[in-house]
Parts: structure tokens; C-alpha cells; sequence
């Protein structure tokens, strides 16, 4: 009996650290889209869909996709010189906002999971502050 109470006991704490640890996916997908309209909306517009040629798109982007974790740093310490998203040619500079590492998991859950983007990873505080330079 006292080792079934242990093990409830050690059970209910390592769930809820896991819960104080880690925002449940919607919860830091509403955060995202607070933060997408404060900081990124102005260039890669209400959907995600960008300007062909200047900034791109985040709606359906292949470049987003293909490396999650270079999508990261790119928001984390920014972003200058050329890229090709969807088969077009970038050549802007996006400048890092001063988004913590918590800001920066919910602003890209957001935007994987918004404009037709799905993405079954979770972005957590932890991945962005191990992505460098």
C-alpha cells in the first residue's frame, strides 16, 4: 500500500511539472498570434502570405519546413541575404525583434499551424534556446 502512494505520489509530480515546464500547443499558439501581430504581420502580412519578392511567405513555406531549427535562428538573431522560398528568390533582411526564447516557441507554433501550415512538433522554450548562430 505504501509503495502504490509513492508511486501516485511521484506520478502527480512529474505530471504536473511537465504541465508547469511545458504550455499546452493552444495555449501558445494564442500567444504566437499576439506576438506574429505585434512583430511580423507588417511584413509577412494576415496570412502568412508575404510580398512576392520582398518578404516571404510563411503560408505553405518550404523553406520554413525544411528546417524547422533554421527557421528558429532566423528569428532568434535575424535574417540578411538571399533565400529561396517556394522556387523565389529573397534578398531582404529581417533584424531580430528581442523575442525571448518563450516568445520565439509560441510565435512559431503560431505560424506552423496556421494558413493551411501543420506541423505535429511542438516548439518549446528548451529547442530555442539550444538553436546558436
Amino acid at each position: 500500500m505504501k509503495q502504490g502512494i509513492a508511486f501516485f505520489c511521484c506520478y502527480i509530480f512529474f505530471q504536473t511539472s511537465w504541465l508547469i515546464q511545458y504550455k499546452p500547443l493552444k495555449e501558445s499558439i494564442a500567444d504566437g498570434a499576439l506576438i506574429y501581430d505585434e512583430f511580423c504581420v507588417q511584413c509577412h502580412l494576415g496570412k502568412g502570405e508575404g510580398v512576392s519578392g520582398i518578404n516571404p511567405p510563411l503560408s505553405k513555406s518550404d523553406y520554413l519546413f525544411d528546417d524547422i531549427d533554421r527557421s528558429i535562428s532566423n528569428i532568434k538573431y535575424g535574417l540578411s541575404g538571399p533565400i529561396i522560398v517556394n522556387d523565389e528568390e529573397y534578398n531582404g533582411v529581417m533584424l531580430n525583434n528581442g523575442l525571448d526564447d518563450e516568445e520565439i516557441a509560441d510565435v512559431m507554433n503560431y505560424i506552423l499551424n496556421s494558413w493551411g501550415n501543420k506541423s505535429d512538433e511542438i516548439i518549446t522554450k528548451e529547442r530555442v534556446a539550444k538553436i546558436s548562430e
